[in-house]
């Protein structure tokens, strides 16, 4: 079966505005842990307006914030900041105090014994290429060519890799076809099991000077299929950056995560898809259900093992820590260090 898979490295113009909004997102709960909050970033042309509604005891210049992170993704150029975050209103407030979602939310949560990772085979080796692009760019002289934007794109036919493309920003001084073999030679090469038979294309339209703002919008959370399962599953299509743990997309999916992969780890199926819809103002999710890859229904397993409840979602994986801006970049699945993958 044909699977194909995209990463955005860390400069891409949509994943400096996640690191933007899971940045403030961090200080607020580091700061308040109560903190309500769903925010979001635009970046074009020089520019990043940071909008949206917080209800926090906490007070920072968030501004600041963002233009550091804009300066840590790799960029030297000045950036204008604009920040206007609200109160949420009166109705939202009240549907807050009465304990229900804090929103409508359709959430999907998969794992597969096919990686280690417990993610689709693609999904693994796009990740790995964009996180070595970067890493040569932050830490290897002879990568001082590379700039931060570009984009992974990744082809599996069952346990074949079909195809490789790959977009990197780099220096207008560096010829093109040196961009195209040292990018093959030590990001894909060292990536992937093998490359035989694999067609590899490296910034296929030509050379690549100008990126980031400057030659692109950015959008906080329009990465969704990437930060998740690649766009290889269902998906109910909601950003989860700048959202607030007991917002249900962003509880509900890091539970429908949790649950699956501990079904996998536990050999009750070799790989899982779980589903839940959350209606506005009520706490448990209006559909759940779990089922194999085979067929077995694991619904009434799923719903006696785990509360699905937003509220006690954040309490069981403690979702109140500043942990969200870690995993912005490369997947929000499959690595260690985040409480809905730890399910020993």
């Amino acid at each position: 079966m044909l699977k194909i898979v995209e990463a955005p490295l860390a400069g891409h113009p949509d994943k400096v505005c996640d690191q933007i909004v899971e940045t403030v997102v961090d200080e607020y709960l580091r700061r308040d842990p109560l903190t309500r909050m769903d925010i979001q970033a635009l970046g074009s042309n020089g520019m990043v307006m940071l909008g949206g509604v917080v209800d926090s005891r906490a007070d920072f210049d968030a501004a600041a914030i963002g233009k550091a992170v804009y300066a840590n993704a790799g960029y030297a150029d000045a950036i204008e900041l604009f920040v206007n975050l609200d109160k949420p209103t009166e109705d939202a407030a009240r549907t807050m105090a009465r304990g229900g979602a804090q929103g409508t939310a359709i959430v999907h949560g998969y794992a597969t014994k096919e990686t280690r990772e417990m993610l689709p085979r693609a999904v693994v080796y796009a990740n790995a290429i964009a996180r070595r692009i970067d890493v040569l760019r932050q830490t290897d002289p002879r990568f001082s060519w590379l700039r931060p934007d570009g984009k992974v794109q990744l082809a599996t036919d069952g346990d074949k890799i079909r195809a490789v493309t790959v977009i990197v920003e780099h220096d207008p001084g560096m010829e093109l076809a040196a961009v195209q073999s040292q990018i093959v030679d030590e990001a894909i090469m060292s990536s992937l099991p093998s490359i035989d038979g694999v067609t590899i294309l490296v910034n296929s339209g030509g050379s690549f000077t100008k990126g980031g703002f400057g030659a692109n919008a950015g959008v906080s959370g329009r990465k969704v299929l990437a930060d998740s399962y690649g766009g290889l599953l269902p998906h109910g299509g909601m950003g989860l950056a700048g959202k607030d743990p007991l917002k249900p997309g962003r509880s509900g999916t890091y539970m429908a995560r949790f649950a699956a992969k501990t079904l996998v780890t536990e050999g009750i199926a070799s790989n899982v898809l779980i589903t839940a819809m959350y209606a506005l103002g009520v706490a448990e999710p209006l559909v759940l259900s779990a089922h194999a890859g085979n067929g077995d229904d694991l619904t009434d397993v799923v719903k006696k093992r785990f509360d699905f409840r937003p509220e006690a979602i954040v309490e069981r994986l403690q979702l109140r820590k500043p942990i969200y801006a870690s995993c912005t970049t490369y997947g929000m699945f499959g690595r260690s260090g985040l409480p809905w993958e730890d399910t020993v």
